[in-house]
């Protein structure tokens, strides 16, 4: 595999990759439904959501942690699980104005 040219690309375009990567899987898009609906949680609260083990789920949080999708407050013994809205609005607001771009378009 040849090196990475990450920085050819703009910070936009890399943070918007990271996203894309951290949401690239089944798991975390339904970890990520999970907390839409119930706005915050626990890891055990998401086990018992997915047919996954605990540390299966954790390496996913983890995932969408790092790439800022998702916030983990330590409470107690646990972390407490949201999104993180400024990643989300971030992201939003990109698609947003692609979808504007796709709909000034005369093309097939």
């Amino acid at each position: 595999m040849g090196a990475s040219k990450t920085d050819q690309f703009s910070e936009l375009q890399n943070n918007l990759a990271n996203i894309a990567r951290a949401m690239g899987h089944p798991a975390r898009v339904a970890i990520i439904e999970y907390l839409l609906k119930a706005d915050a949680c626990v890891c055990g609260d998401i086990v018992d959501e997915l047919p996954l083990a605990q540390p299966t789920v954790s390496q996913h949080l983890k995932e969408l942690k790092s790439c800022n999708v998702i916030k983990g407050e330590t409470e107690g013994n646990s972390v407490c699980y949201c999104i993180n809205e400024s990643t989300w609005n971030f992201f939003k607001e990109w698609m947003e104005a692609g979808s504007e771009k796709m709909a000034e378009k005369k093309c097939c």
